[in-house]
């Protein structure tokens, strides 16, 4: 591969990188025409891009964004999945895991990953990566927290709304 080849490669993948705020770093060597093509349909479907990239390639293109703990996976066979929910790569992959339990060497295998701002390395991570809360769930956590409070006082008002009313109008039925 030529040089001018190589670095137009280099820049497209620090683009694509630029345009997804999460990453995975995937082994999926070895599967076979429908299985892969399974698992671009499924990337699809849950809006995670796909790529097959050379490690040398992806690793000039990572560098200077301090993420250099990740250099240590990229052995073997590489494909990158981006993503702009953290959690998502995670759950397609234990979902396609669980699939086939009984082969411990199923693909895709998590090698590494940049989510929320930190690194994860290891396939040992997957469930933790799999149970991280994407942005829209966190908002949706503290709007539900915040709405509790607000919720439970309109309630207790209303209640106390009929019981009021009904205090009164025993007192008042009881004068005349």
């Amino acid at each position: 591969m030529r040089k001018e080849d190589k670095n137009l490669i280099i820049e497209s993948l620090k683009e694509q990188l630029g345009h997804y705020s999460h990453f995975y770093l995937t082994d999926i060597e070895g599967l076979n025409a429908q299985k892969t093509s399974d698992l671009r349909r499924a990337c699809f479907k849950n809006e995670i891009k796909l790529v097959v990239v050379k490690n040398t390639l992806l690793e000039k293109a990572l560098e200077g964004r301090g993420v250099d703990e990740l250099f240590v996976a990229l052995k073997g066979n590489t494909a990158l999945m981006l993503s702009n929910t953290g959690n998502a790569p995670a759950r397609l992959i234990k979902e396609l895991r669980e699939k086939d339990k009984k082969n411990p060497d199923v693909k895709p295998q998590l090698k590494a990953a940049y989510v929320e701002e930190s690194i994860y390395v290891g396939a040992d991570q997957l469930e933790t990566l799999a149970t991280i809360k994407s942005k829209n769930e966190l908002i949706a956590d503290v709007i539900a927290l915040l709405q509790s409070p607000a919720k439970t006082v309109v309630s207790a008002l209303q209640s106390g709304q009929n019981t009021l009313h009904g205090v009164l109008k025993t007192l008042g039925e009881r004068e005349a």
